[in-house]
């Protein structure tokens, strides 16, 4: 057989949040020193920047067009290929413990499976996982944290955010101490908090396992997703007035609107308040209220989250080595999309192909028993992709990789053999809310990333964005216009559409918002 795997996601966790990745603010020792040991991807990019279609890729490897999971609420189809589904076959023992989201949350008729067994009080088996214990970002919901919380601490589930108001939008409603949105004071103890409880469900389930089982458990922190409201207990940890601002956040107001009308029109439009392209995002919350206190706040309570993720994996190798197995588990660290965090005077994600939402954490530690021919501390800067991750777990296993799935395992340093093919990566996005469409596919390749924008009621098919990340890594610079640049931009977008898969159609509808 081959190694047990510890598979580990956040939901919504920026690159630049990890002390390895050059992040200040918050202190994560567990995750660096993972990659100090294995190796750290510096080019991960997500095949799109929202939740459902993310994690549909993680668990398929494949391309949003071909899993056809296109926007948040629409369902992974019961039965689609699954990576956990291919170790169960070849005897792992399986788990996902935490944060799933194939399916659509919102769901009162429990119509998706991931939404009955809390209440049925079953943990799965779904999408060959033998294991299912589900979380969310607080107590909402038919998940099985919600029911634990209920419970065993019923005090405690009023003091989440309310992320829905009473008309069930999403909530615009500011807190803490700068009204920023979605920041709150949440006086939940810290072990009653979803990100201890994922900790403690994934160390139960690894203590039923047998001392010679192989495993697949795919451990998933609902944070540092917004709403920001971590235990109030730990706020004290990072002093937001201490906090400086992002790199990416331009503070003359004249020069942010500049490069904002240099983009797309929705970026302005979003900015504004005259569009809203992603349900998560508040519909009656406007980014150009949005002021330099609040970024501080919100960065400082998302860096706390980050802290506490990073203590409960520590948690969970402390009792992998205390069970005397930690050298045989290979540990894969990332996330399934970024996060603006006040990048060009905007919050939260929507079709906005930058690095702030697009570059994200990857670290693969191979088992220690193994080494693979790893070099510890090794960087990978060739650009991979989440569709990547599922053929890697079949490489770690030694089982065969499926026809289906479209990635390739991933490269253990630049000049390997099998980083040969890893000269791009695509993201696509495709949304339809509240009358308004962006549809947007994106290559990253050669350090530039050039997304091209099809017809829809928000674009007319001419506009897209063109970075040189050399020349101008926070991406200010729009040069899809650019003659000097003309022959590169045609020949990046011919490349993308080469490797672009055909959409699945007709497209499946939006069951929930998400």
């Amino acid at each position: 057989m081959g190694r047990k795997i510890l598979f580990i996601t956040t939901d919504q966790q920026r690159y630049d949040t990890l002390g390895c990745n050059g992040g200040t603010i918050a202190r994560t020792p567990v995750v660096d020193a993972l990659a100090a040991q294995g190796v750290r991807y510096e080019r991960l990019h997500p095949q799109s920047v929202v939740c459902m279609p993310s994690r549909s890729t993680m668990i398929t490897g494949q391309h949003v067009s071909t899993h056809g999971v296109w926007m948040n609420g629409v369902p992974l189809p019961a039965d689609a290929p699954s990576v956990a589904e291919v170790l169960h076959d070849a005897g792992y023992r399986t788990a996902i413990i935490g944060k799933p989201h194939f399916e659509p949350f919102l769901d009162p008729f429990a119509r998706f499976a991931e939404n009955t067994f809390a209440g049925n009080g079953t943990f799965g088996p779904h999408r060959g996982f033998e294991h299912f214990e589900s979380a969310t970002h607080g107590a909402a919901g038919p998940l099985h944290y919600a029911r634990w919380l209920f419970a065993t601490h019923p005090e405690a589930v009023g003091m989440y955010y309310p992320v829905l108001d009473g008309s069930l939008e999403v909530n615009a409603m500011g807190g803490g101490d700068t009204g920023a949105p979605q920041a709150w004071v949440n006086n939940i103890p810290k072990e009653w908090y979803h990100t201890d409880w994922v900790a403690d469900r994934t160390i139960s389930w690894l203590d039923s396992l047998a001392a010679d089982d192989d495993w697949f458990c795919w451990m998933s922190f609902p944070d540092p997703h917004h709403p920001w409201d971590p235990p109030a207990s730990e706020v004290g940890r990072i002093d937001w007035r201490d906090v400086p601002l992002p790199a990416g956040y331009i503070e003359d107001t004249t020069e942010r609107e500049r490069v904002l009308d240099s983009k797309p029109k929705h970026w302005r439009a979003w900015y504004d308040g005259r569009v809203v392209s992603n349900y998560e995002a508040p519909l009656t919350w406007v980014p150009a209220t949005l002021t330099a206190d609040q970024i501080r706040e919100t960065t400082a309570l998302n860096a706390v989250e980050c802290e506490l993720i990073d203590e409960a994996i520590g948690r969970v190798l402390q009792h992998l080595r205390a069970k005397g197995c930690e050298d045989d588990v290979d540990i894969v660290f990332t996330t399934d999309h970024g996060e603006l965090g006040g990048d060009f005077g905007l919050l939260f994600k929507g079709p906005y192909h930058v690095d702030g939402l697009m570059r994200l954490p990857l670290i693969w530690r191979p088992a220690p028993s193994s080494r693979v021919g790893v070099a510890s501390g090794t960087t990978v800067t060739r650009p991979v992709g989440h569709l990547d991750l599922a053929p890697t777990f079949c490489t770690i296993a030694g089982v065969e990789i499926p026809h289906w799935m479209e990635g390739k395992p991933l490269p253990i340093d630049d000049t390997d053999a099998d980083a040969r093919g890893f000269e791009r990566v695509l993201t696509e996005w495709d949304s339809e809310l509240f009358g308004v469409g962006v549809h947007l596919r994106t290559i990253t390749r050669d350090g530039f990333v050039c997304t091209a924008y099809l017809p829809g009621s928000a674009h007319d098919g001419t506009e897209g964005e063109l970075y040189d990340l050399n020349d101008d890594p926070l991406q200010r610079v729009n040069r899809w216009d650019d003659p000097a640049l003309a022959a590169l931009r045609g020949d990046l977008i011919a490349d993308l559409w080469d490797h672009q898969p055909p959409m699945q159609l007709p497209l499946r509808g939006v069951e929930a918002p998400v």
